[in-house]
């Protein structure tokens, strides 16, 4: 099913919402910080009205609101009208519906640091939590601070206050359940009580699925986004009767015919941490360069394990099994990353068809080819049909376009 449909798929009249449910605040209104490494722009207000009036996202996931300063903002605008509480749970701003929610690190005793994801149905909820967590953290008002119990522990807060918890970027060689913290997510989580798995930037469906504990769990990807550009880089479609939280919960679960229809992401070798990225000589080390303890290059052992090879470590499969109801995995390429397409020709782009979503998904060939030139509009074509060739990233940097096709037949 297209997610540019946006039309009535079931009998229950559900329809096609984009989602991307992991953005960073970057700041308060007031300049305090919330994400250190977040752009200053990032504000709660500012997330909302991006992710309405440009990137065409429906629902977005606002993982830091459990900062009592940012709490404060949200009641502002509530007290304004310029949003409102969705009977459902969730803060709708325009054309988009807010998700209330947290990252969270986690270290249990003998285990590295992972990082999870912790939804709240309601402000009142999350202003709640926040209360119980600030005697548990040194400063509850900042974004991804480390709580001072076990992974089980903050799993039952979350699940019997009503909330839904999913690891976050699970294997991405930096504070995640798999990168960093453990070998099974079974060691630190309940699995009947994680709601999902976010699978982050540099892995798939296909690559989760040589890891079999996962094969009943459901899959999102998300942007992670630190700056107002970057939301929207990877998203969902889910089939929901209406945007809110009630309806989020039915989708991961499956129940009265909605679901997640499909996960948008990156092609994995565009993700920072696709492979292992050898630090001295400064080289993505692929399945051309097979390496043990040593760089094969160079002979150094500064390694930053790539998501690909701990996937390949970590993995009780020799290849993936997935199930037929699994939604598909569609690559996109974000707009950001095309060559040739700069801000300037991205605003004439978006002043004309409205939405990233609309120029990624909906726009014709003929008036994409009109309103980008025939060279973007093919790469965005390309791109659509997963026929975008690309470098692999590795060690903290991105993978590249190569702007060209991976069909021989295709100029």
């Amino acid at each position: 099913m297209a997610a540019s449909d946006n039309t009535n798929n079931t009998a229950n009249s559900t329809r096609n919402y984009f989602a991307d449910l992991h953005i960073h605040i970057g700041r308060t209104e007031s300049g305090q910080p919330v994400k250190i490494s977040g752009s200053k722009d990032l504000t709660f207000y500012n997330i909302a009205r991006e992710a309405s009036e440009r990137k065409g996202i429906e629902i977005v996931g606002i993982i830091d609101c459990q900062s009592p300063a940012v709490q404060q903002e949200i009641e502002d605008y509530l007290d304004k009208g310029e949003m409102e509480e969705r009977p459902g749970g969730g803060i709708r701003y325009r054309e988009t519906t807010v998700l209330l929610g947290s990252e969270i690190e986690v270290k249990d005793p003998g285990h590295g640091a992972a990082h999870l994801l912790a939804y709240m149905p309601t402000l009142e909820a999350m202003r709640q939590f926040t209360r119980w967590m600030a005697g548990r953290m040194k400063n509850v008002g900042l974004s991804s601070q480390r709580i001072y119990v076990t992974a089980r522990e903050l799993q039952r807060e979350v699940v019997d206050r009503g909330g839904l918890l999913i690891p976050a970027h699970v294997f991405t060689p930096y504070k995640s359940v798999y990168g960093s913290a453990a070998s099974r997510m079974a060691d630190l989580l309940d699995m009947q009580h994680v709601a999902a798995v976010e699978l982050g930037l540099s892995a798939d469906t296909e690559m989760a699925s040589r890891i079999s504990e996962l094969d009943t769990l459901p899959f999102v990807t998300n942007s992670d986004a630190h700056s107002l550009a970057k939301i929207g880089r990877e998203y969902n479609v889910f089939g929901l009767n209406e945007p809110t939280f009630d309806e989020f919960r039915l989708a991961l679960t499956g129940q009265q015919g909605r679901g997640i229809v499909a996960n948008y992401g990156l092609n994995p070798h565009l993700g920072k941490y696709h492979r292992t990225y050898c630090a001295s000589c400064e080289t993505v080390l692929d399945a051309r360069h097979p390496h043990g303890e040593r760089c094969p290059l160079c002979g150094h052992t500064k390694f930053v394990r790539g998501v690909m090879d701990r996937i390949l470590d970590i993995a009780d499969r020799q290849e993936p099994v997935i199930s037929p109801n699994r939604p598909p995995y569609q690559y996109q390429v974000p707009l950001e990353f095309l060559p040739g397409l700069g801000p300037k020709k991205l605003n004439a782009l978006l002043d004309r068809f409205g939405t990233e979503m609309n120029i990624l998904h909906r726009v014709p060939e003929p008036e994409l080819i009109e309103a980008a030139g025939p060279d973007i509009a093919r790469l965005i074509l390309l791109a659509r049909t997963r026929q975008l060739a690309v470098e692999a990233g590795g060690g903290g940097r991105y993978g590249k376009v190569a702007a060209k096709t991976t069909d021989p037949s295709l100029p």
